[in-house]
C-alpha cells in the first residue's frame, strides 16, 4: 500500500525534494558540529596537561599562575600571596594562548 503510493507520486520526485535538506545537514555537519567537536577536544587535552607553574588564563579574564592542581580544582596564585581556587573548566585554552603565546615569540 505504501509502496503504491510512492510509485504513484513518484518516487524520483519524493527523492529528489529530500536532497536539498540532506545538502543543508551535510554542510551544517561540516562547518558547526565537527569543528565545535575539536575544539572541544582541544580544550580538553590542553586543561589535562596543565602543570604547575605555567601561567593561565580563566575565561573571565584573570590571570595567574598554577599553584595546585587537584581532581577538579586548580589554585592559581594570582598576586603575591594571593591565591584562588578555581575549577579545571574555567581555564581558557584560547585566551591563555592569545596572550601567552605573542610574548614568547618575542622572547625567541
Amino acid at each position: 500500500m505504501i509502496l503504491d503510493f510512492f510509485l504513484q507520486a513518484g518516487l524520483n520526485d519524493a527523492i529528489i525534494g529530500l536532497w536539498p535538506m540532506i545538502a543543508i545537514l551535510i554542510v551544517f555537519y561540516f562547518f558547526m558540529i565537527r569543528p565545535q567537536q575539536n575544539k572541544a577536544k582541544e580544550q580538553d587535552n590542553f586543561m589535562e596537561n596543565l602543570k604547575k607553574g605555567e601561567d593561565v588564563v580563566m575565561s573571565c579574564g584573570i590571570v595567574g599562575r598554577i599553584n595546585k592542581i587537584d581532581e577538579q580544582f586548580i589554585t592559581l596564585e594570582t598576586a603575591n600571596k594571593t591565591f584562588l581556587k578555581v575549577t579545571k573548566n574555567a581555564i581558557s585554552k584560547e585566551m591563555t594562548e592569545s596572550i601567552f603565546k605573542p610574548i614568547i615569540q618575542k622572547e625567541d
